[in-house]
């Protein structure tokens, strides 16, 4: 074997190592499952040597076992992507690799497109997809008002999941309602079917018809509340995560029950699920004194989940099919006059449906569009700045490398303004007019085309962390650019204290940092940098699929 790729192998745990073995020996070719259990493997176990691979595509090491001599080649960029201690790819499920918001910070930048594009270009299924997982929704406008269409919607990305409700429902006023969302009375910010065990991830509702007056819809991010829940409150946090709550549904031919808490984390205790249906909670028999602590903790997030900023308002209008995700996002509906026609339909489905079509559209997506992206002509300009675009972008990625950067930050770093230069999305002219053009946030979505949320959230962070770090550090204002510094007041200012200690406790804050101190740092028009081929198998390896 000759010399070493640049990559460690000694620090690597062995058993971990070698049970990720590629070999046609321990995993089948086809499905790519494992050939052997964890027990078959020798006791002892330990690199006998290890050096770059011949004959390999890519780069790669090739490691020989003792005692039992076995050979595993592994790729440079694998390695690199799954090296222990990234804590990136963790559960999907939960608050981390999220974005939080309220009302104003959604407003205007809503995660929409039409049905025609959303069913013909995968980029724009995938971008929608992805909202779905990082914000909680997706809204797909002009779908064909007949009726079963939202199960047609709903197989683009998954399966229905059938309920005691049939495979899908009607919301409209109903005779003999046995539930309140098929009546025409103001209903809150809920979950639905608390009671079930598991409880439906995502739902659907296609709107038909809305001529009534009122029966404006809203939605609350319920991760986002719990989180704010944990700062203002942290017992009353603590009270909802550990208290199990009896949701029960009861009809002529249905019972249901489900005991979870209104606050689901898991074993990290990160927000995993919201779980709240005032309608729906029964008898709790506990000591009165915890009788006493859930209540006050229970009213407390029930009114907080009421504040106004909260909710974003959104009027459905016919053709319009709203996506979201039932165990973080809360919906609500405003009274509405019964002499005026409402009717939605919905459905259920599964999150892993959904994030399983994300990854599959990710394995037939190539980075071609990228790559077109990135050689095109809002690359050649930066305004107000001594270097182009693609050079700034080049410089930041090289400095990222050169400090030795996890992939997916030096990913960010490269293509953290994407979003200027994409000419379907937003420019920078905008920008420099004093208009926001919110580059950071329309990358950062078409990013999620290709990339997981360790690579979009540090780039969609990167101008709030500017303003954070102004904010923190006396002389950074200083150090900035004088475009930099114009730009600044465009895209809000310094941060107050309050908005700094917010954004410091975000999951992704530390990772945006570092990109925007590399995106200070590449500005540099004698700098030599290597060109984009060169990131290509590290975005490759870092690509969904």
């Amino acid at each position: 074997m000759s010399a070493l790729p640049t990559f460690p192998i000694g620090d690597l745990p062995a058993m971990w190592l070698r049970d990720n073995c590629p070999c046609a020996e321990c995993r089948d070719p086809r499905s790519g499952q494992k050939l052997f259990q964890i027990t078959a493997l020798p006791t002892g176990l330990r690199v006998g040597s290890a050096g770059a691979a011949a004959g390999t595509a890519e780069p790669a090491v090739e490691v020989v076992w003792e005692p039992d001599g076995h050979r595993s080649v592994y790729p440079v960029a694998w390695l690199a992507a799954n090296r222990p201690g990234r804590t990136d790819h963790g559960d999907l499920r939960t608050e981390q690799g999220k974005e939080l918001w309220t009302a104003r910070d959604i407003a205007g930048r809503l995660p929409a497109a039409d049905w025609a594009d959303y069913l013909d270009k995968p980029g724009v299924r995938a971008r929608m997809l992805e909202s779905v997982l990082r914000v909680g929704f997706m809204l797909l406008r002009a779908v064909p008002q007949r009726e079963e269409q939202v199960l047609e919607v709903a197989e683009t990305f998954g399966y229905v999941r059938e309920t005691n409700y049939g495979k899908l429902f009607d919301v409209r006023v109903e005779p003999d309602p046995n539930n309140l969302a098929f009546t025409s009375v103001a209903i809150t910010p809920h979950t639905d079917n608390p009671y079930r065990d598991p409880v439906p991830t995502l739902q659907l509702l296609h709107c038909l018809v809305n001529d009534a007056d009122g029966g404006d819809s809203g939605l609350v991010d319920g991760f986002a509340a719990a989180a704010m829940l944990r700062r203002e409150d942290p017992e009353a946090f603590e009270v909802l995560t550990r208290t199990p709550v009896p949701f029960v549904f009861r009809d002529a031919g249905t019972e249901l029950r489900a005991d979870r808490p209104l606050i689901g984390t898991d074993s990290l205790g990160r927000v995993r699920e919201v779980r709240f249906n005032n309608r729906s909670i029964s008898t709790l028999r506990l000591p009165a004194e915890e009788l006493e602590h859930f209540y006050a903790a229970y009213r407390t997030f029930a009114e907080l989940l009421l504040r106004p900023e909260l909710q974003l308002d959104l009027r459905l209008t016919p053709g319009d099919c709203l996506v979201f995700d039932n165990t973080r996002l809360l919906h609500a509906r405003t009274a509405f006059a019964q002499d005026g026609a409402r009717h939605l339909q919905g459905c259920y489905a599964d999150l892993d449906g959904l994030a399983g079509t994300l990854a599959v559209l990710g394995r037939a997506d190539t980075l071609e569009p990228l790559v077109e992206m990135f050689a095109g002509a809002g690359t050649a300009e930066y305004l107000g700045e001594p270097v182009t675009m693609a050079q700034h972008m080049l410089q930041a990625g090289a400095r990222a490398e050169a400090a030795g950067a996890p992939p997916h930050l030096v990913a960010a770093a490269l293509l953290h303004d994407l979003g200027h230069v994409d000419g379907e999305v937003v420019t920078g002219l905008e920008l420099m007019a004093g208009t926001d053009n919110r580059h950071s946030h329309t990358g950062a979505d078409l990013l999620g085309r290709w990339f997981g949320p360790e690579v979009t959230e540090p780039v969609r962070l990167h101008v709030a962390a500017k303003r954070y770090l102004c904010a923190v550090e006396p002389d950074y204002y200083d150090r900035l650019s004088e475009a930099s510094k114009y730009t600044l007041k465009v895209q809000g200012g310094v941060m107050t204290p309050e908005q700094a200690a917010e954004f410091a406790a975000l999951p992704g804050a530390a990772d945006a940092v570092a990109v925007r101190r590399w995106d200070e740092e590449a500005k540099d028009p004698n700098a030599d940098t290597p060109p984009f081929e060169h990131f290509l198998p590290l975005l490759a390896a870092l690509a969904r699929g």
